[in-house]
């Protein structure tokens, strides 16, 4: 689309306007009508430990997305010479789980839990039992049930509870919806309903009885959507909340607020049968769409849903790239010590590139990037650590490619459950996020581990804010199914590089993989023996 087209469309008010609330960065994208981007803003943020729990400020919640908005707005003035005051449709998504519980006075009971933290073991283990279903840790009703169990007496005030992206939709709209794939983290979903599950609803509801709740689930949990349902417009109150200047008008339609786990899928492509997606950043998750449901539970998988509602395996990994990132800052700091300055591009880019030169089992180097706990594999507190023998070859890229093999260690150990166990076809995963940003290298790490191709498109470096801004774009679409949608007028012309598994990479991946495991006992003994 040319500058005159982009131009109009602006002026029509006929973009999509995309907002992802991510672990470490808040990010606004702009779309015009055949989804190319035509503006974007960033604000980076992180989240904060306190009191034992991971969380982010509610207003830096609006200070982060009022940021990334202003940015966009000035790239459309400098641009294209546009004052943007009118959208054609907004999307909303952010961190998958948690749990933010509001009274009735909309006023924020506890403190934000994010999908962080590994608190509600309890909760998780019994829900799973009641409902013959997988509650992973940072699930929304993980949280509430284990709030009940705690006996915290916030609870009995409890009027609406939402997700991250739930509660900016609602505020923005005033409406308490979330798409399909968005509630599927908060309670199971029934497929054929696309809804959430009845019977554990009610089960569920036995529960709060038993503890003498005045509520009753459905009457808490926001409204489910799928993929193309107009789940409301923006207010007056919303386009202020957006845009303090007061230029941006209401009345812009709002699609179902996702998950980034959903807005992945859509921003690789990953919504059909046979494929699937992996995010890798601060967390990293797989996301594989099944042909049929699993065997048997599986403490490892989550089942969730796509935005649309078909049935998805889940594989999710609280860390990935924090340790790796800490490595490199030290790095960084070692260069700045003698006096030599390199941008991070430069200092990452070097140093992946150093990684495949290492011996492809790491040369007996190991390493856990556990900032926080792993449900997969039991730790239940962070305490990263980086081990070798005295025979070990301890090299600078053995040491790199020991860090990029342990970001894709616990996940590796899900994924074989899928592929090795499950029979799980797969054609292709699609790679999203910082870690694939050097050429090849993030791709050839991710093979080697799943031994399956791994392919990047050329729009996955958007990420999910792009990803929720094509949901907001395709309620002017909705006809169409959402994966045809995505396969024949989105991504119709898009390019993408695919990687095969190098099988020598493939071995010495199980080798370390096997080391990996089989030290996973001096972890847990870290995590209960250090101290906060």
């Amino acid at each position: 689309m040319n500058n005159e087209q982009i131009k109009k469309e602006i002026q029509d008010g006929s973009t999509s306007l995309g907002i992802e609330l991510g672990s470490t960065r808040i990010k606004a994208v702009l779309i015009a009508s055949d989804c190319s981007v035509i503006a974007s803003g960033n604000h980076e943020w992180k989240s904060t430990y306190k009191d034992g729990i991971f969380t982010y400020d509610e207003t830096e919640i609006w200070q982060g997305i009022q940021e990334s908005y202003k940015e966009l707005k000035q790239v459309v003035r400098k641009m294209y010479g546009l004052t943007l005051t009118n959208i054609g449709q907004i999307g909303i998504s952010a961190m998958m789980h948690g749990y933010m519980a509001f009274n009735a006075n909309d006023e924020l009971l506890v403190p934000f839990r994010t999908w962080q933290n590994t608190i509600t073991q309890d909760a998780s283990k019994k829900l799973t039992t009641l409902f013959d279903y997988k509650i992973p840790q940072r699930c929304s009703i993980a949280h509430l049930y284990q709030a009940m169990l705690n006996q915290e007496d916030h609870v009995k005030d409890i009027d609406f509870l939402a997700t991250l992206a739930g509660y900016v939709h609602y505020k923005l709209t005033g409406v308490k919806a979330i798409g399909v794939g968005e509630a599927s983290g908060m309670f199971p979903i029934d497929l054929a309903t696309r809804d959430y599950n009845q019977q554990m609803v009610v089960a569920f509801d036995q529960l709060v009885k038993t503890e003498g709740y005045a509520w009753n689930l459905l009457d808490i949990l926001p409204k489910v959507f799928v993929a193309g349902e107009d789940a409301g417009t923006l207010t007056n109150k919303g386009a202020l909340l957006l845009d303090v200047s007061g230029e941006l008008h209401s009345g812009s339609l709002c699609c179902p607020a996702e998950g980034d786990a959903g807005t992945g899928m859509v921003a690789t492509n990953a919504v059909a049968m046979r494929t699937g997606n992996i995010s890798a950043g601060t967390s990293t998750f797989a996301m594989v769409v099944l042909e049929k449901e699993l065997s048997k539970v599986y403490d490892a998988i989550d089942v969730v849903t796509t935005p649309s509602g078909e049935l998805v395996a889940m594989v999710h990994v609280n860390n990935c790239t924090s340790d790796l990132n800490a490595w490199m800052s030290m790095f960084e700091e070692l260069l700045a010590t003698f006096g030599t300055k390199v941008s991070k591009h430069e200092l990452f880019t070097t140093l992946f590139k150093k990684a495949l030169e290492g011996d492809v089992d790491c040369g007996g180097l190991l390493n856990y990037n556990y900032l926080s706990g792993e449900h997969i594999t039991e730790i239940h507190n962070g305490r990263p650590l980086f081990v070798r023998k005295p025979t070990s070859r301890f090299t600078l890229a053995n040491f790199m490619r020991t860090q990029l093999y342990a970001s894709f260690g616990v996940l590796k150990l899900g994924m074989d459950i899928l592929l090795k166990e499950e029979h799980v076809a797969l054609d292709c995963m699609y790679g999203h996020g910082g870690f694939f940003k050097t050429e090849e290298v993030g791709q050839r790490i991710l093979a080697a581990a799943l031994r399956t191709p791994i392919a990047l498109m050329e729009t996955a470096g958007e990420g999910g804010a792009w990803g929720i801004a094509v949901l907001a774009q395709y309620l002017t679409n909705n006809k169409k199914s959402l994966a045809a949608y995505l396969s024949e007028d989105v991504f119709k012309e898009s390019q993408q590089i695919v990687v095969q598994p190098h099988e020598d990479e493939a071995v010495g991946f199980d080798t370390f993989m096997e080391n990996y495991v089989e030290a996973l006992p001096v972890v847990k003994l870290a995590s209960e023996i250090i101290s906060e």
